[in-house]
């Protein structure tokens, strides 16, 4: 059984709302964790591995009075450190045991673990975290041949966090509509701690009522304002001194270069894909074509209006050389962006 926490472009069956708490971006198949069980997370998403834990050990504290929890890194393990842990026990009759790093098993753990796996105790629940890779793929094939459970812990893509937001606030009892959503990502950020926490505070302090992109810019709206796809949206809309008023406030509040190139590159390859995408398409057909929400297929129209593919080519390959510059290439990243927002907003236009 597999529990997939991504963007819902991952999820192969209709998204639901898993009964125990595993995220607000999950498709279910199975029951919550119970004691009996092994369950495996897997991916590189420490957020969402995190919370697929703290899930776990919580639906199995809800229908158990007393339950004893032990969280080791795998390296440390040894036979008879997990003889114990996995035993019958004169102190505690229900347990949790979390191994993390699970591709740092020593070896001569893996066929105990395995054997383990296909026979677990009745008593215990084993959670086993593997933050991604190819190390340790031979434990994690044979442990899914054992048919565990798991959980695949993958961060949403970028155009997919707005609706992570929307079901973290209706998780917590909120409500937002798709722009507000897209605005909390814009001012805080990419990193989904920050996003939940923001998400937390703005529906505790929203008084049951919806979370706007209003409230949103009393909490955020510093933060906004220098983030750099405020850079990128003026650049490309072809706004030359907004776009540089924009970079030097950010640049002074600390963000950082290679973020700056990185969503002036997003919005230039989003725009490209748009200016290339076969005509009469629907517009859920083209969102998914061109890798963005529906929602901004509007502000796509818009921004190709003042773009030829001529003009887009020089904006492009001025992003790579700022990237290059911003990342060793150049001794002075604030130049190279400038330098980058100037050539971007000549281009808008050009024939």
């Amino acid at each position: 059984m597999e529990l997939i926490l991504a963007g819902p472009v991952r999820v192969r069956t209709p998204i639901v709302r898993a009964s125990w708490d595993a995220g607000p971006v999950a498709a279910r198949k199975g029951s919550a964790p119970k004691l009996g069980d092994v369950l495996l997370v897997t991916g590189a998403e420490s957020f969402l591995a995190d919370r697929a834990v703290r899930s776990a050990i919580a639906a199995v504290s809800k229908t158990s009075s007393e339950v004893e929890v032990t969280d080791l890194d795998a390296s440390t393990l040894d036979v008879g450190v997990f003889a114990e842990l996995t035993g019958p026990s004169l102190f505690a009759s229900e347990r949790v045991l979390v191994l993390r790093a699970l591709e740092n098993l020593p070896s001569e753990m893996a066929a105990h673990l395995i054997e383990y796996a296909g026979s677990p105790s009745d008593d215990v629940l084993v959670v086993l975290v593997h933050s991604g890779g190819q190390k340790g793929k031979g434990v994690l094939d044979k442990l899914r041949k054992a048919s565990v459970n798991e959980v695949v812990a993958t961060a949403p893509k970028a155009w997919e966090l707005p609706q992570f937001v929307a079901g973290e606030i209706r998780l917590l009892g909120g409500s937002v509509d798709e722009g507000a959503a897209s605005a909390l990502v814009d001012a805080v950020g990419h990193d989904l701690r920050a996003l939940a926490g923001a998400c937390s505070q703005l529906v505790s302090d929203s008084g049951g009522q919806a979370v706007t992109a209003e409230l949103i810019g009393q909490y955020f709206g510093g933060r906004a304002e220098v983030t750099s796809f405020a850079v990128a949206d003026a650049a490309i809309a072809g706004r030359t001194e907004p776009a540089l008023e924009q970079l030097r406030w950010a640049l002074d509040c600390g963000v950082a270069p290679v973020l700056v190139t990185s969503a002036m590159a997003g919005g230039l390859r989003g725009l490209a894909k748009y200016a290339s995408a076969s005509g009469g398409m629907r517009d859920a057909d083209l969102a998914r074509e061109v890798g963005v929400p529906p929602w901004k297929l509007k502000q796509l129209k818009q921004q190709a209006r003042g773009w030829t593919a001529g003009g887009l080519a020089a904006a492009i390959k001025a992003v790579a050389q700022a990237d290059a510059d911003v990342k060793g290439a150049s001794g002075d990243a604030g130049y190279a962006l400038e330098r980058m927002v100037l050539t971007i907003t000549r281009a808008h236009g050009r024939r």
